[in-house]
Protein backbone atom coordinates (compact mmCIF):
# COMPACT_ATOMS: atom_id res chain seq x y z
CA UNK A 1 0.00 0.00 0.00
CA UNK A 2 1.38 3.45 -1.06
CA UNK A 3 1.01 6.61 0.76
CA UNK A 4 -0.46 9.48 -1.18
CA UNK A 5 1.70 10.31 -4.19
CA UNK A 6 1.13 12.72 -6.96
CA UNK A 7 3.62 12.19 -9.82
CA UNK A 8 3.63 14.71 -12.75
CA UNK A 9 5.52 14.40 -15.81
CA UNK A 10 7.90 16.84 -16.89
CA UNK A 11 6.78 19.52 -19.32
CA UNK A 12 6.86 18.87 -23.09
CA UNK A 13 10.40 19.32 -24.51
CA UNK A 14 11.28 20.15 -28.29
CA UNK A 15 12.40 16.49 -28.70
CA UNK A 16 9.02 15.55 -27.14
CA UNK A 17 7.62 17.42 -30.12
CA UNK A 18 9.31 15.65 -32.70
CA UNK A 19 8.68 12.29 -31.64
CA UNK A 20 12.67 11.83 -30.60
CA UNK A 21 13.77 9.53 -28.35
CA UNK A 22 14.88 10.90 -25.31
CA UNK A 23 15.66 8.40 -22.59
CA UNK A 24 18.29 9.82 -20.67
CA UNK A 25 19.34 13.03 -23.25
CA UNK A 26 19.60 16.03 -20.26
CA UNK A 27 16.70 18.28 -22.98
CA UNK A 28 15.01 21.40 -21.73
CA UNK A 29 11.62 22.52 -21.80
CA UNK A 30 9.60 24.16 -24.42
CA UNK A 31 7.24 27.30 -24.14
CA UNK A 32 4.27 24.73 -24.02
CA UNK A 33 6.45 22.40 -21.34
CA UNK A 34 6.88 25.80 -19.13
CA UNK A 35 3.11 26.71 -19.05
CA UNK A 36 2.39 22.85 -18.92
CA UNK A 37 4.52 22.29 -15.69
CA UNK A 38 3.26 25.61 -14.01
CA UNK A 39 -0.29 24.39 -14.81
CA UNK A 40 0.10 21.49 -12.76
CA UNK A 41 1.75 23.55 -10.02
CA UNK A 42 -1.67 25.73 -9.97
CA UNK A 43 -3.86 22.19 -9.61
CA UNK A 44 -1.27 20.66 -6.89
CA UNK A 45 -1.93 23.98 -4.73
CA UNK A 46 -4.96 23.15 -4.52
CA UNK A 47 -4.62 19.62 -3.48
CA UNK A 48 -1.83 19.59 -1.17
CA UNK A 49 -3.22 22.25 1.39
CA UNK A 50 -0.11 21.00 3.42
CA UNK A 51 2.71 20.88 1.99
CA UNK A 52 5.33 20.88 4.79
CA UNK A 53 3.81 17.53 5.48
CA UNK A 54 5.45 16.45 1.50
CA UNK A 55 8.29 14.95 0.29
CA UNK A 56 8.97 16.51 -3.05
CA UNK A 57 11.33 14.66 -5.21
CA UNK A 58 12.64 14.92 -9.04
CA UNK A 59 14.17 12.76 -11.20
CA UNK A 60 17.40 15.15 -11.28
CA UNK A 61 17.49 15.57 -15.08
CA UNK A 62 16.84 19.29 -16.32
CA UNK A 63 13.48 19.18 -17.64
CA UNK A 64 12.06 17.22 -14.28
CA UNK A 65 13.86 19.94 -12.35
CA UNK A 66 12.63 22.60 -14.07
CA UNK A 67 9.00 21.04 -14.06
CA UNK A 68 9.89 20.40 -10.23
CA UNK A 69 10.82 24.05 -9.75
CA UNK A 70 8.08 25.53 -11.48
CA UNK A 71 5.59 23.37 -9.91
CA UNK A 72 6.69 24.90 -6.36
CA UNK A 73 7.02 28.41 -7.72
CA UNK A 74 3.19 27.88 -8.28
CA UNK A 75 2.15 26.57 -5.09
CA UNK A 76 4.09 29.97 -3.76
CA UNK A 77 6.97 27.21 -2.29
CA UNK A 78 10.90 27.94 -2.34
CA UNK A 79 11.39 26.44 -6.05
CA UNK A 80 14.64 24.40 -4.91
CA UNK A 81 13.13 22.91 -1.95
CA UNK A 82 13.48 19.20 -3.08
CA UNK A 83 15.52 16.21 -3.92
CA UNK A 84 16.52 14.45 -6.81
CA UNK A 85 16.55 10.90 -7.17
CA UNK A 86 18.64 8.91 -9.54
CA UNK A 87 16.25 5.97 -9.50
CA UNK A 88 13.15 8.50 -11.25
CA UNK A 89 15.63 8.77 -14.42
CA UNK A 90 13.69 7.78 -17.50
CA UNK A 91 14.55 4.55 -19.60
CA UNK A 92 17.80 4.62 -21.14
CA UNK A 93 17.45 4.00 -25.37
CA UNK A 94 21.29 3.25 -25.52
CA UNK A 95 22.01 4.02 -29.16
CA UNK A 96 18.80 4.76 -30.57
CA UNK A 97 18.83 8.51 -27.84
CA UNK A 98 18.27 11.49 -29.98
CA UNK A 99 16.41 9.64 -33.07
CA UNK A 100 13.65 9.27 -34.32
CA UNK A 101 11.66 6.13 -35.44
CA UNK A 102 11.69 7.69 -38.74
CA UNK A 103 15.45 7.96 -38.65
CA UNK A 104 16.15 4.83 -36.65
CA UNK A 105 14.22 2.83 -40.03
CA UNK A 106 16.42 4.86 -42.69
CA UNK A 107 19.13 3.78 -41.00
CA UNK A 108 18.75 0.56 -40.33
CA UNK A 109 15.66 -1.20 -41.82
CA UNK A 110 13.63 -2.98 -39.53
CA UNK A 111 15.29 -1.54 -36.88
CA UNK A 112 12.33 -1.07 -34.54
CA UNK A 113 10.33 -4.50 -35.74
CA UNK A 114 11.42 -6.78 -33.05
CA UNK A 115 10.96 -3.65 -30.38
CA UNK A 116 7.22 -3.50 -32.01
CA UNK A 117 6.78 -7.33 -30.80
CA UNK A 118 7.67 -7.52 -27.18
CA UNK A 119 8.11 -3.15 -26.62
CA UNK A 120 8.11 -4.01 -22.80
CA UNK A 121 10.89 -6.39 -22.66
CA UNK A 122 12.73 -5.28 -25.59
CA UNK A 123 16.45 -3.66 -24.94
CA UNK A 124 17.80 -1.20 -27.69
CA UNK A 125 21.61 -1.53 -28.78
CA UNK A 126 24.11 0.46 -27.14
CA UNK A 127 25.54 0.62 -23.48
CA UNK A 128 23.60 0.85 -20.13
CA UNK A 129 20.01 0.49 -22.56
CA UNK A 130 17.35 -0.82 -20.79
CA UNK A 131 13.81 -2.38 -21.41
CA UNK A 132 10.82 -1.44 -19.27
CA UNK A 133 11.26 -4.18 -17.31
CA UNK A 134 15.01 -2.96 -16.20
CA UNK A 135 13.26 0.33 -15.65
CA UNK A 136 10.50 -1.47 -12.88
CA UNK A 137 13.16 -3.18 -11.35
CA UNK A 138 15.19 0.45 -10.91
CA UNK A 139 12.18 2.63 -10.33
CA UNK A 140 9.79 -0.04 -8.15
CA UNK A 141 12.20 0.66 -4.14
CA UNK A 142 11.84 4.65 -4.97
CA UNK A 143 8.42 4.00 -4.35
CA UNK A 144 8.50 1.26 -2.06
CA UNK A 145 10.71 2.81 0.22
CA UNK A 146 8.64 6.58 0.60
CA UNK A 147 7.43 6.87 3.93
CA UNK A 148 4.97 10.15 3.61
CA UNK A 149 3.12 11.92 1.37
CA UNK A 150 5.02 12.99 -2.06
CA UNK A 151 4.80 15.38 -5.18
CA UNK A 152 7.13 13.55 -7.61
CA UNK A 153 7.93 14.66 -11.59
CA UNK A 154 9.19 12.19 -13.39
CA UNK A 155 8.98 10.65 -16.99
CA UNK A 156 6.85 8.71 -19.24
CA UNK A 157 8.63 5.26 -19.06
CA UNK A 158 8.95 5.85 -15.13
CA UNK A 159 4.86 6.40 -15.08
CA UNK A 160 4.15 3.16 -17.09
CA UNK A 161 6.07 1.26 -14.84
CA UNK A 162 3.80 2.38 -11.99
CA UNK A 163 0.81 0.84 -14.06
CA UNK A 164 2.56 -2.00 -14.66
CA UNK A 165 3.42 -2.84 -10.47
CA UNK A 166 0.61 -0.79 -9.15
CA UNK A 167 -1.91 -2.41 -11.23
CA UNK A 168 -0.58 -5.09 -12.92
CA UNK A 169 -1.56 -3.73 -15.84
CA UNK A 170 -0.29 -6.28 -18.71
CA UNK A 171 3.20 -5.67 -19.91
CA UNK A 172 1.92 -4.73 -23.83
CA UNK A 173 -0.66 -2.16 -22.76
CA UNK A 174 1.76 -0.66 -19.95
CA UNK A 175 4.32 -0.29 -22.83
CA UNK A 176 1.98 1.36 -24.88
CA UNK A 177 0.21 3.65 -22.28
CA UNK A 178 -0.59 7.22 -23.40
CA UNK A 179 1.26 9.57 -20.69
CA UNK A 180 -0.06 13.23 -20.60
CA UNK A 181 2.71 16.65 -19.97
CA UNK A 182 0.00 18.34 -18.55
CA UNK A 183 -2.09 16.00 -15.76
CA UNK A 184 -1.53 14.72 -12.22
CA UNK A 185 -1.50 11.18 -11.69
CA UNK A 186 -2.65 10.35 -8.34
CA UNK A 187 -1.10 7.29 -6.40
CA UNK A 188 -2.93 6.20 -3.44
CA UNK A 189 -3.02 2.60 -1.46
CA UNK A 190 -2.85 0.45 -4.95
CA UNK A 191 -4.63 2.55 -7.22
CA UNK A 192 -3.87 5.27 -10.13
CA UNK A 193 -6.09 7.89 -10.80
CA UNK A 194 -5.14 11.15 -13.44
CA UNK A 195 -6.65 14.40 -12.32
Amino acid sequence: MYPLVYIVRHGQTAWNAEFRLQGQADTDLNVLGREQATANGRLLAGLVPDPEDFDFVASPMRRTRETMERIRAAMKLDPCAYRTDVRLIEVNFGDWQSFTFAELERQSPGASRSRALDKWNFQPPGDGAESYQMLLERVKPSFDHLKRKAVCVTHGGVIRTLFRFVLGMPQDQAANLEVPQDRVLKLEGNSLEWL
